[in-house]
Formats: C-alpha cells, structure tokens, sequence
C-alpha cells in the first residue's frame, strides 16, 4: 500500500529564509544547504528534472546562494519523494501542480477528494492504454499466424516483397 501524505506544502518563493522560522516555539535546526547537483545524487533524479520541478513550483527551495547556485534543505527530499509517490500512481506533473495549487490556495480543505479524482483520470489513461497494447498484442499474433510460412524463412513476405529497390528474388516463383 502507497500512502501518500501532504503535510505542509507551501510555495518555494516562501522559503528564503529557514533560519528565522520557527516551529511551536522552537528555532528550527537546519542542516547544510545542498545545491542541485547535491539533491540529484540524493534523490538519483536527474538535474533538468530538478529545475523542472522547481519552475513548477513543487520543490521548497531556499532561493540562491551569492554565487546563484540554487540551494535546497532536507525538505526538498521530502518533496522530491511525494512527487516520485505521485508520478509512481500514474498522475502527470501537471495533475500534481494542480494539486499542488489547490493545497496551497485552499489550506483547510482536504486534498484526498482532489487526489481521488486524479487517480481516477489516471486510471482511465491506464485502462485505455492498456487496452490499445490488447489490441496490439492481437494484431501481432494475427500477423504471426497469417504469415508463420515467411516468418519461418519459407517464402517471401508479401510485405517486402513490393519493395522497389528489392529486385533479387530469393524464392523462385
């Protein structure tokens, strides 16, 4: 079983400065920030998909360094990995911003009835997917059965056969 869970998904542009926020009364304690390149090892997602997911605003970020390098904490992991969750369900980046969106643009609503109704499209892209490789999988056996003599080296196929650059018969006819 797959749980996914949105805790507390904010915009990136909020998070510039994690040293001053403080949780329950507590100063957070942060570890060292990681750049992009860092966060690819960690996660093993590819860099450009890293920019991609931050332009789409589902990374927390902590903005820039002073030499422009694009810097990331450990939440950055967790949302690598509800993202992974996501796209592993079937759902597009686009369906996860608009999750994304609606968690962000409506705090105290529950965002399972949204969620629910992703899966749900997305299940009917598999489903029909999965019935396009059906039907696929039908013609491929047809085609094995209706031409087992040229597939077996025995005769010429039919197919290959018109082609005009082809002009040496293999099967004398």
């Amino acid at each position: 079983m797959i749980q996914v869970r949105v805790s507390s998904f904010e915009p990136a542009s909020q998070h510039t400065n994690r040293a001053d926020q403080v949780e329950s009364g507590v100063r957070m304690v942060l570890a060292k920030p990681m750049t992009i390149g860092q966060l690819s090892r960690r996660t093993g997602v590819p860099i450009k998909t890293l920019r991609e997911y931050e332009q789409l605003g589902l990374i927390y970020t902590l903005g820039r360094s002073e030499s422009n390098y694009r810097l990331f904490d450990e939440e950055a992991l967790w949302c690598v990995q509800v993202i992974r969750t996501m796209r592993s369900l079937g759902l597009t980046l686009k369906e996860i911003q608009d999750l994304a969106v609606l968690y962000l643009e409506r705090p105290s609503e529950p965002i399972g009835p949204h969620l629910g109704e992703k899966l749900e499209a997305a299940l009917t892209r598999i489903e029909a997917r999965v019935a396009d490789l059906q039907a696929l999988r039908q013609r491929i056996r047809d085609f094995q059965s209706g031409h087992a003599a040229e597939l077996a080296g025995e005769a010429e196929l039919d197919l290959l056969a018109s082609d005009p650059r082809h002009t040496i018969s293999k099967f004398p006819s």
